[in-house]
């Protein structure tokens, strides 16, 4: 397969809605989905995408931020590649598309967060060479 791996123009983030509406299993709907993406374009995010021809097959969001224990840091956000494309290395080459992009932007450091239930993504993030850091706690209010 044709892969390639780019920044996706703000412009052009409703193409990622469909994968990240599969990522959280339709728990959150396409219009709340559309409605934050378009919120997100003016709030340090950028997002990745991995194509074939014009067709989105998966994403990668991130925050840019400097954090005071770590400097310029990119923090992961709904890291999806959709599953008939899994298993054939294609993660593994977009990570390290995504470690040269954001080292290129000046990062020193790359974080995200992951389901705890989420186990073959554990597996892929220790390979990777991430580490438990700590615990990530949510309150809605």
């Amino acid at each position: 397969m044709n892969y390639q791996f780019k920044i996706l123009s703000n412009e052009e983030l409703e193409k990622i809605v469909p994968l990240v509406y599969e990522l959280n299993n339709a728990k959150i709907s396409l219009d709340i989905l559309k409605s934050r993406f378009n919120e997100m374009k003016d709030q340090n995010y950028e997002c990745a995408v991995i194509t074939i021809d014009e067709d989105v097959i998966g994403v990668a969001g991130m925050w840019f931020c400097t954090r005071h224990y770590m400097g310029k840091s990119v923090e992961l956000d709904h890291v999806y590649i959709q599953s008939e494309h899994r298993g054939n290395g294609l993660g593994k080459q977009f990570m390290a598309w995504v470690n040269t992009y954001v080292k290129e932007k000046g990062c020193n450091s790359i974080e995200l967060n992951t389901y705890v239930q989420n186990y073959p993504s554990h597996k892929f993030y220790y390979n990777e060479g991430f580490q438990v850091l700590g615990y990530h706690f949510l309150k809605k209010i």
